[in-house]
């Protein structure tokens, strides 16, 4: 039974030793439920004739799983399917399972992954039904059922890291839509809101939290990590499961799923604990998939963010935001590219942000690129209250799309609708109103190395008085958490302001810290670009005319 935190049961819910393994998950519900539904949706025909192309892929695609051959599988879900989907299924859905079963000698796994992909190309290209919803949750509790119960034989499948990943993406994406999708209960007809209340099951908080924490558990994940850090025997602690790459890559990114589910509730704090035995700073198996190696950065860089340890989170985010500057021409064609652009731009947002709430020294590349793309924002956001519209605007485009764990009351005709976004940006807010001066008092600051503090109050329009208290505020909000090692919610509480200073009576005395240059970065950055000068210009020689 997998050990989810009690935090997220109320006292007149299930408590979490009740909760059973994921076969609480039982499709075979499905079908009677949604039975009246479903009458009312035009029924898609199992004698569709498929393009010969795409009947030759998926008895391919079938012959590759059923002989692990892992390579070829991943030319075919990554290459082929999208080809194919481009090709004939760009605005309409794939053919059901049921279509194509006699392709495949009605293969059960084979089917469950292939409507895997087929619901996640309704949630891509298409919009996704109710009844649609349903039947991807019923599906995944086919495949977690699949995988996780083993009590007569571990499961044998083989599937590319790639896939494993979007995999445990696409859940917790679903389930973050679905608890978007059920808030909205004005849009909903009667048939919809009775099909709601039959399933309080789907997309569950408590239901995806198991799923979760059992893959972690079951491959043992956080102890070969305990293991593969202190030099141990990683196959031994993985045990029979976790040594299967399956299993092993399901659990790390089950990790870096309850990161991003944490995340999503609200719960920072905890999110960053999940991943106490991963080191972002170390290559480790989230960076062999670039998707995962962006969503873990984003996710831990906005806890970060919102815990109030802007350091950290600039840190994280200048670290991937250089490695993506870096590798992006590499997935330019990629499915994927989309994505890495749109979380690029969102972490640029954030790391404005951070910057001007904890300035610091950035990489020069990265602080050229932020200028170009939130240039005005930024200065914005240092001129006080006029920059709180920019903060508020920057963190609704960047932020996750929060949820809430708790569903709306379907029985009241005008329910009450919390929105996660908003009352996450609400507390962001009231953290940045708290120190709106600061900006202000830092760069009067920088300018002497004595101020009385009736000089400063008349610079600000301000009493003595109440600026002693922005630079108590100011005092304060410079000294953050700042990690260095180990797990990721620990740190050392430091100064992290370039400025340092001291209220003696009424004067105030300030030193600041000059960080040197550092010579050898900013002479290889030039030579390079002496090198593409002197490329350029031979390029464009005009050769000698013949004699």
């Amino acid at each position: 039974m997998a050990d989810i935190p009690d935090r997220y049961f109320d006292e007149d819910e299930v408590h979490a030793d009740q909760v059973e393994l994921p076969t609480v998950f039982a499709s075979d519900q499905f079908t009677a439920v949604v039975e009246g539904y479903s009458a009312a949706q035009p029924a898609f025909s199992s004698q569709v004739k498929l393009p010969e192309p795409v009947a030759k892929f998926l008895t391919q695609f079938h012959t590759h799983l059923v002989d692990r051959n892992t390579w070829e599988l991943h030319a075919f879900y990554e290459n082929s399917f999208n080809k194919l989907t481009e090709k004939f299924y760009s605005k309409v859905a794939w053919p059901d399972a049921d279509s194509i079963s006699h392709l495949v000698n009605d293969d059960a796994a084979f089917l469950i992954l292939y409507k895997e992909l087929y619901y996640r190309h309704l949630y891509s290209k298409l919009q996704p039904t109710l009844e649609d919803r349903i039947g991807s949750y019923s599906n995944y509790c086919d495949l977690f059922n699949f995988i996780l119960n083993t009590s007569e034989e571990p499961c044998e499948l083989e599937l590319p890291s790639q896939w494993l990943w979007d995999i445990i993406d696409e859940f917790v994406y679903q389930f973050q839509s679905f608890a978007q999708y059920r808030i909205k209960i004005k849009n909903k007809s009667e048939a919809e809101i009775e099909l709601l209340k039959e399933r309080p099951d789907v997309w569950n908080v408590h239901n995806v939290l198991n799923v979760l924490y059992s893959l972690i558990q079951k491959s043992q994940i956080n102890e070969q990590l305990v293991a593969f850090r202190n030099g141990g025997d990683i196959a031994a602690a993985g045990g029979e499961l976790g040594s299967k790459p399956l299993y092993r890559m399901l659990g790390y990114f089950s990790l870096v799923g309850l990161l991003r589910v944490h995340c999503l509730l609200g719960d920072y704090a905890l999110a960053l604990s999940t991943m106490e035995n991963v080191e972002p700073g170390q290559r480790g198996l989230f960076s062999r998939i670039t998707a995962c190696h962006v969503t873990t950065y984003y996710y831990i860089g906005f806890a970060y963010m919102m815990m109030r340890r802007y350091s950290d989170a600039v840190k994280m985010f200048a670290n991937i935001l250089n490695f993506v500057s870096r590798t992006k021409h590499y997935h330019s064609r990629s499915y994927q590219y989309d994505m890495l652009v749109r979380k690029s731009d969102q972490m640029y947002a954030l790391l404005s942000m951070c910057l001007v709430l904890s300035p610091q020294k950035i990489d020069e590349n990265i602080n050229n690129v932020l200028k170009d793309k939130y240039g005005e924002h930024y200065l914005k956001m240092q001129k006080g209250e006029e920059g709180l519209s920019s903060f508020e605007e920057l963190f609704s485009y960047a932020c996750p799309k929060f949820i809430s764990p708790s569903p709306p009351d379907l029985e009241n005709p005008n329910p009450i609708v919390h929105d996660a976004v908003k009352h996450q940006a609400r507390i962001f807010l009231n953290e940045v109103k708290s120190q709106l001066l600061v900006p202000t008092l830092r760069s009067y600051l920088k300018l002497y190395s004595n101020l009385p503090v009736e000089k400063l109050a008349g610079f600000l329009d301000s009493e003595p008085d109440d600026v002693r208290t922005q630079l108590l505020v100011f005092k304060h909000k410079s000294r953050q958490i700042v990690w260095n090692s180990g797990p990721l919610s620990s740190g050392t509480l430091v100064p992290t302001s370039d400025l340092q200073f001291y209220l003696s009576q009424d004067v105030i005395y300030i030193a600041e810290n000059k960080v040197g240059r550092r010579v050898a970065d900013w002479f290889i950055r030039n030579m390079n670009k002496f090198e593409d000068i002197i490329t350029t210009m031979d390029k464009k020689a005009v050769p000698a005319a013949s004699s």
